[in-house]
């Protein structure tokens, strides 16, 4: 619509409020004044810190504390090899942390549900402390803790997880939270303040443990390898490059040599150096809770200039990266939030206490007085908010469909999937809509023999909408990375309008990752005889004036309009441009960034041919066509389609821009007929 995995897994799994031996902490619960007897385990997964962390304080009440950092491949295979320095560097800092408080943190590298089983059997554990998580494999990792702790007997009966979370509000009703941002801001929640460990020294361990061995770079790095999956194992290597670079080789045609970085090689932390940027590409902050601070200082201290060496490469760094206004805090703070090193309330009580220092203790009603902390409140504020809707909406997990959050980037992103056997389809929604936009197709395609994953694209729907400049190659890149880290499988891949542009696009710079490709009335235009290919830079995209101005008046413009903009989509079957569609655009149209994904609609590169995007898949393309299409002329697109992609099949129906949720039995039969086509083909050119 342009309203301008895990296959080992099963489908469903039991939450974790069906067992009876987990809990939650309450937001205002005071941990300081527990008293508690035995073991705890204490878990660090994304909360890489001693600072502003309630389980510590909870669990620093315990006769016993073993904490522990496992290095588990799931895990692990979702990071960069840049996020892997900062794992290891943090890991490092919170071993250090832990010792000078008289305690030390484990190290064990496998599946977590094996380890912390083993664990709870050595020490006798009565409770296993973890962050909540709102990643759906991550929720299923504790589940399956859960299960194993259950075979665990110790004096006191069987070890209990407590399930935790740094409150940023003090929130009192999760499941009946406004859905709207809206709605939300009016409940004027404050926000929460940040813990300070009261305890000068942890509770120890009163047996001999093997608390391993801090790894290198290079031993993490073999340990992936060592575990890959055999598709992985060639996949692992499609992420390391970007598409902006592949495609300009593509378009150069300079060979198909893919150039990467070593896979193994050795962290060497800049830390040491002064430097707040510790990994060896230095792009994001890093290292220890101290360096981050140390850096958020001299960050939201932009304006004033310094003398300091280690704050002016930060004021570098923020105009190096500004892309659009704001955009460097997300860009330099934001693995560091997304590992845990640094809390959010934290960053935001840092912000404030600031703000306030350089307007005599008051906060003024009209904004925030530098730049740079109006990005830093915001950033995490919006953060929040995502992870609290990402919660609610699984607590409230009772539609037709349920709903999984995958994290790319730091950033959550929705989406669902159906079906346990049969070949891997992966549907991408237009701009403005979200994976609801294949409400009647998810089911009817799962129905015959395949499994159908939709994705809501980031900026979109209730996926995350971060300050960061949206383009065609970044959309491409999260497709990409779905389909290797989520799916774990080629794709039958499916878009409509702007997302069969992107999908052309994945078709074009990865085909290994798809087995075939439908556009449904998709963007982009056929370009006969063109003499070169337009390729812009992110650095070629920041934000003007103009697009600052469009993006209000056409957000103002969608609320007012888009009932009768949908209907128009609809021309054959109006009714189906229901209030679900509306009511969800409509909300989204209110969330936390939305004016920054409407900006990129003003920088948008739509100008690469569809014929040269397909001139290499062209007999794995299917062209489904609503020739009612409001938007575009479908008589003249199909012609040029006919005329210059030849091998693609071309389907024209009696619909508008949207035929799938249009026409959706129409459509599912037609993409099931062509799924099972592509099927047979590829079972024929099979060696027996």
């Amino acid at each position: 619509m342009a309203l301008l995995t895990f296959p080992h897994f099963s489908s469903h799994f039991s939450s974790l409020a069906s067992f009876p031996n987990t809990r939650s902490f309450s937001p205002t619960r005071r941990y300081c004044s527990m008293k508690a007897t035995g073991t705890a385990i204490l878990w660090f997964k994304h909360d890489l810190r001693t600072d502003d962390h309630p389980a510590l304080l909870a669990a620093s009440s315990f006769r016993l504390l073993v904490p522990i950092y496992i290095f588990d491949r799931r895990i692990l295979s979702r990071f960069s090899d840049e996020t892997l320095e900062l794992v290891l560097l943090a890991v490092q800092d919170l071993r250090k942390s832990l010792k000078d408080r008289g305690s030390d943190l484990m190290i064990r590298f496998g599946n977590a549900e094996n380890v912390i089983r083993e664990l709870a059997t050595e020490v006798k554990a009565t409770c296993v402390f973890a962050e909540q998580e709102v990643e759906y494999e991550l929720r299923f990792i504790i589940d399956v803790v859960n299960q194993r702790l259950k075979s665990v007997t110790v004096p006191q009966g069987t070890p209990r997880i407590e399930l935790w979370q740094t409150p940023f509000y003090d929130v009192k009703d999760l499941q009946n939270l406004p859905a709207s941002y809206d709605e939300f801001k009016k409940l004027r929640l404050p926000v929460t303040t940040p813990l300070q460990l009261s305890v000068s020294t942890l509770p120890g361990a009163d047996m001999e443990l093997d608390w391993g061995v801090l790894p290198s770079y290079d031993d993490i790095k073999g340990f992936m390898a060592s575990n890959q999956r055999k598709s992985g194992a060639n996949w692992s290597l499609i992420k390391e490059t970007s598409a902006e670079t592949v495609l300009r080789r593509k378009v150069l045609k300079s060979g198909d040599n893919i150039e990467r970085s070593s896979s193994f090689r050795q962290t060497q932390s800049r830390e040491r150096n002064g430097s707040v940027f510790v990994t060896q590409k230095g792009n994001a902050v890093g290292g220890s809770t101290n360096n981050v601070l140390n850096a958020l200082a001299a960050y939201l201290r932009y304006l004033e200039g310094t003398a300091r060496d280690d704050w002016q490469e930060v004021h570098e760094k923020v105009r190096a990266s500004e892309s659009r206004n704001g955009a460097s805090f997300i860009g330099l703070f934001g693995p560091a939030l997304s590992l845990g090193i640094i809390s959010r309330r934290r960053v935001h009580y840092e912000a404030i206490k600031y703000e306030k220092e350089r307007n005599a203790g008051f906060l003024s009603p009209f904004g925030y007085s530098a730049a740079t902390i109006a990005a830093a409140v915001d950033a995490v504020c919006s953060m929040e908010w995502y992870w609290l809707m990402a919660l609610r909406n699984q607590i409230n997990n009772d539609g037709m469909y349920s709903t999984r959050i995958w994290k790319w980037k730091g950033f959550l992103i929705q989406y669902t999937v159906a079906g346990e056997d049969g070949p891997a389809v992966l549907l991408v929604h237009g701009f403005g809509a979200f994976w609801e936009h294949y409400r009647d197709n998810i089911h009817g395609l799962a129905e015959s023999g395949n499994r159908v994953w939709a994705i809501t694209m980031l900026g979109f729907g209730k996926s995350e909408k971060p300050n960061v400049v949206y383009t065609e190659l970044l959309w491409a890149e999260l497709l990409r990375d779905f389909i290797v880290d989520v799916v774990g499988e080629p794709v039958h891949l499916v878009g409509n309008s702007i997302g069969g542009y992107l999908v052309a696009i994945v078709a074009c710079i990865w085909c290994v990752l798809i087995k075939s490709i439908v556009l449904i009335n998709s963007a982009g235009n056929v370009i006969p005889r063109y003499s070169f290919i337009p390729l812009s830079r992110i650095q070629d995209r920041q934000t003007s004036g103009a697009s600052w101005l469009g993006s209000r008046i056409l957000l103002f413009y969608l609320r007012l309009r888009t009932q009768e903009t949908l209907k128009k989509c609809y021309p054959t079957r109006v009714e189906r441009a229901d209030d679900q569609l509306i009511n969800e655009i409509l909300r989204a149209s209110y969330d936390p960034g939305v004016l920054v994904v409407l900006e990129s609609i003003f920088s948008f590169n739509l100008s690469i041919p569809v014929n040269f995007l397909l001139q290499d898949v062209k007999e794995k393309v299917l062209i489904i066509q609503g020739m009612k299409d409001p938007i575009s002329d479908s008589n003249s697109k199909v012609a040029l389609l006919k005329e210059h992609c030849d091998g693609v099949i071309i389907k024209e129906l009696d619909a508008g821009h949207c035929p799938q949720d249009e026409v959706p039995e129409r459509v599912n039969t037609i993409i099931c007929e062509w799924i099972l086509g592509v099927e047979s083909n590829i079972l024929a050119e099979c060696p027996a």
